[in-house]
């Protein structure tokens, strides 16, 4: 990851200097592979991390997975998560294992607390320690259990680059991604499962033909069109009730799907139409160079993209302010400074 391939994206102010400036590079894609607007290095090479997931649901979808197992587009969307572990969250992962036949001791993401602060105050005072469930990545692995399972493969080490879901899920990531396998680097994410590092265009590209598949053979484009279809209507599941990608894509109303990644890393996947009558869909993918282990940069430079490309009308974006451009505060909460973006397409 080339530093020279970052240029400042987002800045934060105390008094009347910027104090501090976060890095990235971005680029958005449409569904014919047409660059339409870049900020730094738009082939800067970095992981995915969990944006990968509506991709490594995919040929589980493809393959007449949730029809099989009677899967809702509620579980879908979970699938495609990086859930905060509420509760609402727990139950609606149990019922896709109790659909499937697979026990919680089968996953293999390892536990964490959860993302949520209310429900972690609520296990603390229950007692109650985290398990795999609760990780925010159960829905991709109760997928991955299912996608053997359906192919009667092991369930055995699904989490090995080497095991056939894992190489067929690589597959059909390059194919979305206009990659050849060969050039795709694989490392272990957090959760133990494959992840992916390729050119930030790339992903951009994966995510324009997410949100608009209309050149890709029918199988695959009606897969694409209900993995969208089931984020963009369960948002919730996607994150939290109060968590920026599920935000936005209420914001959104249907016409975006949005997926964060470990490390600063963001897809945003828009509609066809968005950019002017018969516009095609399009993909956003961008990276925040010092991994955004605040969160602060990510949502002030999604928010920039999306509204310098004309996508968010002042009043979806007005929905979206306590993630945009605004003020620092200390900690009497007097305003002290300002966090905003430092960029223009």
């Amino acid at each position: 990851m080339p530093y020279e391939n970052y240029v400042p994206v987002v800045e934060v102010t105390r008094g009347s200097i910027v104090e501090s400036v976060c890095f990235g590079a971005a680029v958005a894609v449409d569904a014919t592979g047409r660059v339409l607007a870049v900020v730094g290095d738009p082939y800067s090479t970095a992981f995915l991390r969990s944006t990968a997931k509506p991709f490594q649901a995919l040929p589980f979808v493809e393959l007449g997975g949730v029809e099989k197992f009677g899967l809702s587009d509620r579980e879908l969307s979970l699938m495609c998560a990086s859930h905060h572990g509420t509760d609402v969250h727990v139950a609606v992962v149990t019922g896709m294992q109790d659909k499937i036949g697979i026990a919680e001791s089968d996953l293999m993401c390892g536990s964490h607390t959860p993302a949520d602060t209310a429900t972690w105050e609520a296990m603390i005072l229950r007692g109650e320690k985290p398990t795999p469930r609760r990780h925010n990545c159960s829905g991709k692995h109760t997928g991955m259990l299912a996608h053997a399972l359906m192919r009667s493969l092991p369930k055995a080490d699904y989490v090995n680059p080497r095991h056939p879901v894992q190489q067929t899920i690589l597959q059909v990531f390059s194919e979305m991604t206009g990659m050849d396998p060969a050039q795709v680097v694989v490392g272990i994410d957090g959760c133990s499962v494959p992840t992916f590092a390729i050119p930030l265009y790339n992903t951009a590209l994966g995510f324009a033909r997410l949100a608009d598949p209309r050149d890709l053979p029918e199988r695959r484009a009606a897969a694409l069109r209900h993995i969208f279809a089931a984020m963009a209507s369960y948002p919730d599941m996607i994150a939290a009730p109060d968590a920026f990608d599920t935000l936005l894509m209420v914001a959104g109303a249907g016409s975006l799907v949005s997926k964060g990644g470990a490390e600063g890393y963001q897809g945003i996947a828009v509609a066809p139409g968005l950019l002017g009558p018969n516009s095609a869909g399009f993909g956003i993918a961008f990276k925040v160079a010092d991994g955004d282990a605040d969160g602060r940069a990510r949502p002030v430079m999604a928010l920039a993209l999306l509204k310098q490309m004309g996508v968010l009308s002042a009043a979806k974006a007005e929905e979206l302010a306590r993630f945009d451009r605004r003020a620092l505060r200390n900690f009497r909460r007097l305003e002290i400074g300002e966090i905003r973006a430092c960029f223009s397409l």
